[in-house]
Order: C-alpha cells, then structure tokens, then sequence
C-alpha cells in the first residue's frame, strides 16, 4: 500500500518525456517529473520519493522533503488566503490548505502557524488543521517522566513555549528551564519533565537526576583537561557564559562541580576550576 503524504521507495519503469514512471501497483504508475529524477536514473533502480497531489489532483512524485508529512505537525507559514481558506509553504510545489474550519483562528498572510497535517477522510487529500487537540490526543502512562522526546516549539507564552512532543502530545517549555535561544518553530530533542493529574505535560531540555549530573561531571573534566588542565570559570560565572561553555545550566553546572570538589577531582579556585 502506497503511503501518500508520506515517504515511499519505488521502482523506477520507464522514461517519458516528462520525467520517469514509478512502479504504483494498486494506484497505478506515479510520475516523477524531469526536475526530480536522480542522475544516471535506469529502470529497475529504487527512489525514494514524497507522494501527493498536484494541481491538477493527479497523484504524484517528487524527491524534495516537505517540511512537515503526514501524521506530523509543522510550523508553517500562510502564503496565501482566499476563500477556501488558508494556504501554507511546506517546501513543495503545490501549497497545503487549511480550510477555515479547520483554523482555530483565523489564520493572516505571512504569519506562521502550528498546524498537524492528515488525509480528509472526504476529499481523500492532504489537509492542515490548526485544530491540535483534534489530533494530539496522547493519554495518561503515554509518557513517563525523564523520557526522551523530539520536541517542535510553537507560540512563546508569559510562561514558556507551547511545543508538540513527538507528534503526539502539547506540552509546556518554562521560561524558567530555558538557558539558550530558542526560536519558534525549531525541532530539538527534549525530556518530560512531569506528567500532572489532568494529562497536561511539563518538559525541559536537560535530564534531571543523578545520572544526567554524572554526565555533566565527565564532560567538565574533559573540558578542563582539553583546556590544560585548568578552565576560567566558576560558579558565580554568569548561566550564559556556562551555557556557552558547557550547554548546560548554572544549577546542573554547580551540583556537577560539588560532586566533583567532594570526589577531589578538581580544586575550586578564585578565577577557575583546575584538577587535582
């Protein structure tokens, strides 16, 4: 079965003037136009290729990577609006609708939007909807706290950013537990943080725990060594300076160099941290 809005690999058949026909079987052959079609392309090689529906509604191939597929959700921007209602740039030829019921707002020309794309069970086409609970629809015991997940950050908010975790579930980023800049829109892995009685979910972008400050302890020693064995930096450093240094925050950074300075691996000095 052919995954539209998705990833496929078929066979390339034949070469029309075109571009080159790829094996469809039960939705019959797909092009591939000209401008897609690999160098030194015989019949018989396997392509991976995005299918969907162009202009014209006729199924069809390419080897470009939307921004966002099938079953994902995506910060997208609205290139144009009349009165089917919203379309969105998702790296492809053909821009993707949303239709106005789908907007949980009205959606404006040149702003961006978090939007989950599926297949309209009528129209049978790939579609956006700004609608996200429709469609995140994660329950309790889905997610564990420490879990690792990929992360998709939407709208900043007085408390943190709103993200979608793992294309399945919202979630909220704290201001609070936030030490780089983060930008709208941008994919970065992350860890739940906490899971509250009511479904919603917490998450932060470093581990908690024991283990997480074990491998922020390794890492500091590796830094100083690399630096020679001493390293200009202490806890009242500034948490940008650390996080420069290290990726990590000021509170993560001072419990791994205490475990440290108790282990005597290291000697707390006026200007830096050298090793014992």
């Amino acid at each position: 079965m052919k995954k539209i809005g998705k990833l496929n690999k078929l066979k390339a058949m034949r070469s029309v003037e075109p571009g080159v026909y790829l094996e469809g079987r039960e939705v019959g052959d797909i092009l591939l136009p000209n401008q897609y079609v690999p160098d030194n392309c015989n019949s018989g090689d396997m392509i991976e290729v995005f299918l969907y529906f162009d202009s014209e509604d006729r199924l069809i191939a390419t080897t470009l990577h939307p921004y966002a597929m099938v079953g994902e959700a995506g910060w997208l921007e609205v290139v144009d609006v009349n009165d089917f209602g919203a379309f969105l740039d998702w790296g492809l030829a053909k821009d993707l609708l949303v239709p106005f019921r789908e907007q949980q707002q009205r959606m404006e020309k040149g702003k961006s939007y978090m939007v989950f794309i599926y297949i309209d069970e009528k129209t049978h086409r790939i579609t956006a909807s700004s609608n996200l609970k429709k469609f995140l629809t994660a329950r309790p015991g889905d997610f564990k706290e420490g879990q690792s997940v990929d992360l998709i950050l939407g709208d900043s908010t007085d408390l943190g950013y709103k993200a979608v975790i793992d294309n399945r579930a919202q979630g909220v980023l704290y201001h609070t537990e936030v030490f780089q800049e983060l930008s709208k829109g941008q994919k970065l892995k992350g860890f739940v943080k906490k899971v509250r009685d009511d479904g919603k979910i917490d998450i932060c972008l470093q581990k908690s725990g024991y283990g997480k400050v074990a491998d922020i302890s390794e890492q500091i020693i590796k830094q100083i060594a690399a630096q020679g064995g001493y390293i200009e930096i202490t806890d009242k450093s500034s948490a940008e300076n650390i996080y420069k240094m290290f990726g990590i925050s000021k509170k993560n950074f001072k419990k791994a160099i205490g475990s440290l300075y108790k282990a005597r691996r290291i000697v707390l000095e006026k200007e830096g941290i050298s090793l014992s």
